[in-house]
């Protein structure tokens, strides 16, 4: 017997949470939509490109079986369309082609350094958009509505020491060198370099 009850809650709760999903409107070249566990085939044809891997594990493409077991479960651990946290698709408006993704997150989130103020962003995208600006474009736009939250103190990123693009985009974002850290994941321990800024 259908509890209509508790049917009418979980309808009211999901629209709720629809018509609190942050929007990240159209920039110049780009549009954006928060991606979900169904997205596991974009994010691994993403990840069989070596060179996109180069800093993340030495260039290895992401199984199948990863992406399924472990990047998804991860991703869905900490996006939340209301605030904004989660991999937002980066789509060419131009001809509607799939660049990649921006990565937004409480920085920390899951271990002892958590804090909740300071939202990371990170971006992995297609070899053939580099050195376009694309990094820099989706990730200021995303910047620009995540700071009207007033929770929303501190952007931060880190990288690997050797990997001057992604340190470029950070420094174009207006954030600064901070210090060397070991970035936690459940898979492994990496030294990375931080950087941040603060909007408040």
């Amino acid at each position: 017997m259908v509890n209509w009850q508790n049917l009418n809650k979980a309808f009211f709760i999901i629209e709720i949470r629809m018509k609190t999903s942050l929007y990240i409107p159209d920039s110049a070249r780009l549009r954006y939509r928060l991606m979900t566990g169904e997205d596991a085939p974009l994010w691994f044809e993403l990840d069989q490109d070596p060179e996109v891997m180069r800093y993340l594990n030495a260039g290895v493409p992401s199984s199948w079986e990863e992406i399924i077991t472990y990047f998804v479960p991860r991703v869905e651990r900490f996006s939340d369309p209301a605030s904004g946290c989660g991999l937002w698709e980066v789509v060419s408006k131009q001809d509607n082609d799939y660049l990649g993704w921006i990565l937004v997150r409480q920085y920390g989130i899951d271990t002892s350094y958590h804090e909740p103020d300071n939202i990371e962003l990170g971006w992995r995208l297609k070899k053939h958009c580099w050195g376009q600006g694309i990094a820099t474009e989706a990730a200021s736009m995303i910047m620009q509505i995540l700071q009207q939250n007033p929770l929303v103190k501190k952007f931060s990123a880190i990288a690997d020491a050797q990997n001057l693009g992604s340190i470029g985009v950070m420094k174009k974002l207006g954030m600064q060198y901070v210090d060397e850290r070991t970035h936690h994941t459940p898979k492994q321990d990496m030294p990375v370099v931080y950087y941040e800024m603060s909007v408040r």
